[in-house]
């Protein structure tokens, strides 16, 4: 490895390779959660489960995707990064190939809701949070949009390919290319992807040549989470961060990574197509959140975030009406959602990041993953819910863009006043700017 990271010094700092290897990993980890929204309808059908019922278990799984953000991340301060990727994508490979045999809905909750829910905890936004702290002083806004754009990229690749080849094979062979996918992943994790700069004898890309790397630690990692949580918990800043990514959950993979599919078939239109209108949102999310990282790096992330709630509420409140405006209809709809789909995650980075520090950042911002996926979680029974006993999902998608127009005003409030409370400043000049 070190062999490597000095072939590419000088050429591209070892940082970038890196942040490519994570990409591959947050990748497949979108393409795993992307997969129960093209299976919902073909397990209906098959074995006569509820809207509802397979919505609980999606809920299972979102919910503790999120809660397993702040123990990944600090499993990755005890046990090592590299150790940590490899042991969840090991078991997401394994449990969800096994999952081709499922029966009943228990088999269904565990591997679908309890299993793939706290692998990819590991392997998802707190892991991009915690390499960006590792690897980067500078360009941090940057490397995480590219970072968060993968979620959107996954989307791009899988779900065409797995809703048309549920559509001809049925829903077993998608669960084993994606069991497939994630074991390709782990011989690159193991070869290319070291544990901090210091492992391979280079430093933080934009760090100061006498800058001092934090050390691995011995605290065990419950206490490392729940340490910084007592910590955030006593703060405005943590509960408007939390708040504002519940509202962000609920309003995209919680409600339309989840139900987006199965409302198109409402409308007439097959599960490849849904799947297909998904990917062309990652298509534009894959440059609105890349962008949205070159922007948190010189802008205020504050201001960043109320804008894209904001248009995320006002383009939910037009969903219900775009499915019978022919060109200027779900077109327009999938255009402006996509290009906002996961923007807010680096600027919400930034704002954790600056207000609670590089060594306890990447463990709250886990926390305030956590709100994220309570309120995927709250979004995906909820509107299961709705549509079962109203026989639509109109309610659900007015709830959602009502929600995300709250969230506009609540992160207007965030690092407005920390200086009685925080070490560093709240709005500190990004780096590399």
């Amino acid at each position: 490895m070190k062999r490597i990271a000095h072939w590419a010094e000088g050429r591209v700092h070892y940082g970038w390779v890196v942040i490519a290897i994570t990409f591959l990993i947050m990748l497949v980890t979108a393409g795993t959660r992307a997969t129960p929204s093209v299976m919902m309808v073909p397990l209906e059908h098959e074995f006569g489960w509820s809207r509802a019922t397979i919505s609980l278990a999606l809920s299972i799984n979102l919910a503790l995707f999120g809660l397993m953000g702040p123990f990944a991340a600090a499993a990755m301060l005890r046990f090592g990064l590299r150790r940590t990727v490899l042991l969840a994508l090991a078991v997401l490979s394994v449990a969800i190939g096994l999952s081709s045999q499922m029966q009943t809905t228990w088999q269904l909750q565990l591997v679908w809701g309890l299993i793939v829910g706290c692998a990819t905890g590991a392997t998802a936004m707190t892991l991009g949070a915690t390499v960006v702290n590792r690897w980067f002083v500078k360009r941090r806004g940057l490397a995480m949009g590219i970072l968060t754009a993968s979620s959107a990229t996954g989307q791009l690749v899988f779900l065409p390919l797995l809703a048309a080849l549920t559509e001809q094979q049925g829903w077993r062979p998608v669960v084993l290319v994606v069991a497939a996918a994630a074991a390709l992943i782990i011989p690159l994790v193991f070869f290319l992807l070291p544990e901090r700069p210091a492992t391979v004898g280079v430093g933080a890309y934009g760090a100061d040549d006498d800058a001092v790397p934090a050390a691995q630690t011995r605290q065990n990692p419950i206490a490392i989470a729940f340490g910084a949580l007592q910590r955030a918990a006593k703060t405005r800043d943590f509960w408007l961060l939390f708040a504002s990514f519940f509202i962000c959950g609920a309003s995209t993979n919680g409600y339309i990574g989840t139900h987006f599919i199965a409302m198109c078939g409402d409308y007439n239109l097959t599960p490849v197509k849904g799947a297909s209108i998904l990917a062309a949102m990652g298509l534009f999310d894959l440059a609105g959140t890349t962008f949205s990282g070159w922007l948190s790096d010189r802008y205020n992330a504050r201001i960043l975030l109320f804008w894209y709630y904001g248009l995320r509420g006002l383009a939910l409140l037009y969903l219900p009406y775009a499915f019978g405006f022919g060109l200027f209809g779900l077109p327009l709809f999938t255009m402006f959602y996509g290009l906002d789909w996961v923007a807010t995650v680096p600027p919400t980075v930034r704002l954790t990041t600056d207000r609670f520090g590089t060594q306890d950042g990447p463990v709250i911002f886990g926390w305030v993953v956590a709100g994220h996926q309570l309120g995927a979680a709250f979004a995906a029974l909820g509107a299961g819910m709705l549509r079962s006993s109203l026989g639509s999902y109109t309610v659900a998608t007015w709830i959602s863009g009502g929600l995300c127009i709250v969230g506009a005003l609540l992160v207007l409030r965030i690092n407005r006043n920390p200086g009685a409370t925080a070490g560093q400043p709240a709005l500190a000049p990004a780096a590399g700017t």
